[in-house]
Parts: C-alpha cells; structure tokens; sequence
C-alpha cells in the first residue's frame, strides 16, 4: 500500500535548472569556466557541489571550492525570486494529504537553499521532513540521503514512490529499493529510463502517474 511520496527539489519541485546554471555563469565567467548547457547536464546537474567545484576547477583545493559553492548558491538564492511549483504538483501534493500519505523532500541542496525554495514556492508546510545535502554524510547518488527519509517517515521502501530528474537522484531512490518516476525537465525519457526510472512524466498531470497512485492506495 502506498504510505509516501519522496520527492527530489531542483528539477523536480520546479524548473529551477536554467537559475541554477545562470548562478553557476555569474561565478565562473571570471575564473575562465564557461558554463553552458552541455557543461551544465554532463558536470552538474545532479551532483554534490564539492565533486562539481573538483570538477570545474581541479588547481584549486577544498577551501576554495567550498568558498565557490557558497558563492554560487547564495547567486543562486538571489536569482531565484519568481518559482512556480510544476504543473500538476499542487494537485498531487494536495490528493496524498487528503489521503493521508506522507510527504518528504530529499535534496543534495543546502538547507538555505530547500528553506528560500519552499518558501518561495509556498509549499514549506507539505514537507514535514525534508533530508538536505547537510543532514547526511553521503549525498546522492548514495541512496543514504532516501534511506534516511524512509527512516523518518517509519515506511518500508516498496510503500513510498519517489520522483527524480537526474542519473544521481534516481541511482540513490533505486539503490534504495523505491519505485521512481523520471521527471523530464532536464533529460530525455531515454536517459532517465537508462538511469533506473521505472517510469517517466512531463509533469505532475500524467496519467500514468495518477493511475498508480489510485491504484497503490487503494490496494
């Protein structure tokens, strides 16, 4: 029976990816990093900010990667001023709590980031629980980050669905034994598929969506 929705942030919440890889730009742009949307989806999307600074700026150590990451994410915070939840979400959020399903957010995002997002977005009080990259000592794609959501929700893995937009979130939900939709804001149905989704949406509105989630809690 289905007990609980697990559901990503960036990308999955909301098309913040374009914010995002403008934040990245402002940062970069004068350390010589161009960051377009080949390096966004092959480098970043998805991955902790210490392996995506590891990444972009390998003569650099820890300290200022980490001075980076700060930098970026407060752009970041900054730029993202004007969110609208993604089409159809409301509607899901609002049918698991009237069901009395759980809801849990799990993100490799900071907690400043999570709390300026829901807050903007309006969605703060459908999360009692929300697992950010600084709850965790492994981030995705370590599947640690979903098996402490499923812990504080107290249900087992094959009671809850998750909804993912990138290979790391869906290879952690998978490694945690959830059934995961793809979300296709970023990537392909054929990338997501390949990267573990048992099933893909465009957004919240799918159909095949709503059919499993009628015939989950009503089982």
């Amino acid at each position: 029976m289905l007990k609980a929705l697990i559901f990503d942030m960036d990308g999955t919440l909301v098309h913040s990816d374009p914010i995002h890889l403008r934040a990245f730009a402002e940062v970069l742009g004068p350390q010589g990093v161009a960051i377009d949307d080949e390096i966004y989806h092959s480098t970043i999307i998805g991955r902790t900010n210490p392996a995506i600074f590891a990444s972009l700026l390998p003569h650099l150590g820890v300290e200022d990667h980490e001075a980076f990451a700060d930098e970026k994410e407060a752009a970041f915070r900054r730029l993202a001023l004007d969110l609208e939840p993604l089409a159809g979400l409301m509607e899901v959020l609002d049918w698991a709590k009237a069901q009395g399903i759980k809801i849990a957010l799990v993100t490799n995002a900071p907690r400043l980031n999570a709390d300026h997002m829901l807050d903007v977005l309006g969605l703060a009080s459908y999360f009692p629980v929300q697992i950010t990259i600084d709850q965790v000592e492994r981030g995705k794609p370590d599947p640690l980050p979903y098996l402490t959501a499923l812990e504080r929700l107290g249900v087992r893995a094959d009671e809850a669905i998750a909804f993912e937009d990138s290979p790391s979130g869906m290879k952690a939900a998978k490694g945690a034994g959830i059934y995961s939709f793809g979300v296709l804001t970023g990537l392909s149905a054929g990338e997501m598929m390949k990267a573990g989704a048992d099933a893909t949406l465009a957004d919240f509105h799918d159909a095949g969506l709503w059919n499993l989630l009628k015939q989950k809690s009503a089982a």
